[in-house]
């Protein structure tokens, strides 16, 4: 366990907060730099994939690592994420195929999969409730400064260095991270020998990589949702996931204990995350197309949109992070969880005419809701479980959340894609030969007759419209499973009486929330 009364507090939060944003402006780096790394290493064939490989890796191993920290303890965990990450920026920043390029990503992935969950689990273990829910109410918005900095960055190395300097510019920082962390934190090691699972972590690796690939094949590799390849590898997902239950109902330390699904909150909370992110990521993340080719804004100004969602979801999570200890929890999520409704209706709306002010405005709103995410979540689900289940409780969280986040981008980028197809089909002997089929990822072609254009326009306006009218139907979901949760003021885990333990059963006895009479 953290001793906290010999552990520096402000060297492990400066080294957590260090840690995290090298990690987070890594991948915006690596995204403004991608175009030049594709284009020397001759992998256009393979673009998606060192997203793809990354986000597999990542997600696989989230509930892993989160076990492994609670079996063998946060900072030595944490520090070997770390220096995962830092062997895979070593790997990719020699690569000089993309073979060596994919498998650096897939490394970094693996570490990137436990930086953020061990974070938020030593923050809990080392400072106060009270205090905590201030910390990880910053944490958020404090990712504001990798979207900042990563174009600038990366666009400075491609020109200025080269693009291998993108991944090794991650050993400094990353050392002096860890550094700062391993100086600051000091842990008791128990001499005890732990048992590992690791027939339930081959099987839930094997589970979700299953489930994972198929968006990738479909983002990839030309296949539809329909394919038998990709209905076989869900069904064998499916079947896998049994399995693994199986499993974890007689392993002596489980990588995802069941216990924890008997924790209302916990249950609750994976719901939300995955309902939320399914509905709205592949419909957020994509608007930059439609900013580009209806709104005519340049790529640049189409990503710093997204500022104005980020100008919301700051203030909104500050506020929440002072009055979960003071207000029911499921009251804050039910008065927020209204604000992405009416932001998506507003979604709806947008057509060939929509201003700036107009999208700055809804994403705005769509920030201040959401905002409520940023730390409250992830301290509710630490508050409800007991302390040495918190690692694999946030690890199992935060892995609904990458799933719903994966599966909706493919998902929501597929239907964008078809729509526009269909949209444009009665109009391609109008457009310049070779492009009607390639619209949908390719954009508008320039030089376009003015009446031709506000038509293509028009098809796209519908199209997106259609994807928000389906995020819309999701986040009413989202707000309906909002009011699943206790109504209950969030309070240290010490001041928590039995009542936990009579409405969650005997494995939530260390439930932290305090009944509101």
């Amino acid at each position: 366990m953290i001793q906290t009364n010999t552990t520096n507090k402000r060297l492990v939060l400066a080294g957590l907060m260090l840690g995290l944003i090298f990690a987070e402006l890594d991948e915006t780096v690596v995204s403004t730099a991608m175009p030049t790394i594709i284009r020397e290493l001759h992998g256009l064939s393979l673009y998606g994939w060192v997203a793809g490989v990354y986000m597999l890796a990542a997600t696989m191993f989230m509930p892993i690592l989160g076990k492994l920290a609670d079996l063998f303890g946060r900072k030595r965990v944490y520090l070997s994420c770390m220096a995962l990450f830092m062997a895979g920026s070593v790997v990719s920043g020699l690569a000089d195929s993309m073979t060596m390029l994919l498998v650096g990503r897939g490394i970094q992935g693996i570490g990137a999969g436990g930086l953020m969950p061990l974070a938020l689990v030593i923050i809990g273990d080392t400072y106060p409730l009270e205090q905590r829910a201030k910390i990880q109410s910053l944490f958020g918005p404090l990712m504001i400064l990798p979207q900042l900095l990563g174009p600038t960055v990366g666009g400075y190395m491609v020109g200025h260095v080269n693009w291998h300097w993108v991944f090794l510019i991650n050993i400094p920082v990353g050392l002096l991270a860890a550094s700062v962390l391993a100086i600051g934190m000091r842990e008791s090691r128990g001499l005890e020998k732990k048992a590992i699972d690791w027939t339930g972590a081959g099987t839930l690796i094997a589970a979700l990589l299953s489930l994972l690939l198929t968006p990738v094949l479909i983002d990839n590799e030309g296949m539809s949702w329909s394919s038998p390849v990709i209905i076989g590898m869900l069904a064998l997902s499916a079947v896998l996931a049994g399995l693994f239950i199986f499993i974890e109902r007689r392993a002596k330390e489980p990588i995802i204990p069941l216990r924890l699904f008997r924790h209302r909150s916990v249950v609750v909370l994976s719901c939300i995350v995955f309902i939320l992110m399914l509905g709205i990521m592949g419909g957020i993340a994509t608007f930059p197309f439609f900013a580009q080719n209806v709104m005519g804004l340049t790529p640049t100004a189409s990503g710093y949109l997204m500022l104005a969602f980020m100008a919301g979801a700051i203030p909104s999570s500050i506020v929440n992070g002072f009055l979960i200890t003071k207000v029911p929890y499921r009251n804050l999520f039910i008065v927020c969880f209204l604000l992405p409704i009416v932001g998506f209706y507003l979604l709806t709306q947008i057509g060939v005419g929509t201003s700036v002010l107009y999208v700055i405005a809804t994403f705005f709103i769509l920030g201040l809701g959401i905002g409520v995410l940023f730390g409250s979540d992830n301290l509710i689900v630490q508050e409800s479980v007991d302390k040495a289940d918190s690692g694999s409780a946030l690890g199992t969280v935060q892995l609904f959340q990458s799933l719903g986040a994966t599966i909706g981008l493919s998902v929501f980028g597929s239907l964008l894609a078809r729509n526009i197809n269909l949209g444009v089909k009665g109009m391609a002997d109008q457009l310049p030969e070779g492009t009607a089929g390639n619209i949908a990822t390719g954009g508008i072609p320039a030089g376009l007759p003015h009446e031709l254009l506000i038509r293509v326009q028009t098809v796209f306006s519908e199209a997106f419209r259609h994807i928000f009218s389906i995020s819309f139907v999701f986040v009413i979901v989202a707000f309906a499973a909002c009011w699943f949760l206790k109504k209950e003021v969030l309070q240290k885990r010490e001041d928590t009486q039995d009542g936990d333990a009579a409405q969650d059963g005997p494995a939530a006895g260390a439930g932290t929330a305090a009944a509101v009479k």
